[in-house]
């Protein structure tokens, strides 16, 4: 079992994060529009899962922000923004904040994602929500690089998940 710090406090997440040099499992998530995107739909191109637990707190936003300028200058790749929050939540902040290089999508529906990827909190006060966490997936399929970020309330390291996208 995995672990990771809510405000200095331990939490516990159900399983193991993924690692690098392991096949990404295939997931099933939700985009705006109601539609499923799976990790199947972006074969051949480089993917970055930016995963966190709410648009709603400073830190997540932050990171879709970072994320979205990021995008822009990785070519051939797909930056997933990737939390819990419903589709309609995910759709109003990326429109307020003008996001228009991160593909927003959810794990409402609890498809196993969460689990595939061993980020689901299992206690402590966001119990239920995703750790926040980056993975980069190559061309191939296979994880290359895989942050989970040892305490919730910091970002993740952009230059790290960009450098791994540059280099695969």
């Amino acid at each position: 079992m995995s672990t990771v710090k809510f405000k200095g406090s331990p939490v516990n997440l159900a399983g193991e994060f993924i690692r690098e040099g392991v096949a990404a499992p295939d997931f099933e998530l939700v985009k705006t529009d109601l539609t499923p995107l799976c990790l199947s739909d972006l074969k051949g191109r480089r993917v970055v899962l930016n995963i966190f637990p709410s648009l709603d707190t400073g830190v997540c936003a932050a990171s879709v922000r970072r994320f979205n300028k990021l995008a822009a200058s990785l070519p051939d790749t797909v930056v997933v923004a990737v939390s819990k929050d419903l589709p309609f939540a995910h759709a109003r902040f990326c429109t307020t904040e003008g996001i228009e290089n991160v593909v927003p999508a959810s794990d409402f529906r609890a498809s196993g994602f969460d689990a595939a990827y061993g980020v689901a909190m299992a206690d402590g006060p966001l119990k239920g929500l995703l750790a926040r966490a980056v993975v980069v997936i190559d061309r191939e399929g296979k994880v290359v690089y895989a942050q989970l970020v040892p305490e919730i309330t910091e970002e993740p390291d952009y230059d790290g998940a960009a450098e791994a996208v540059r280099t695969h």
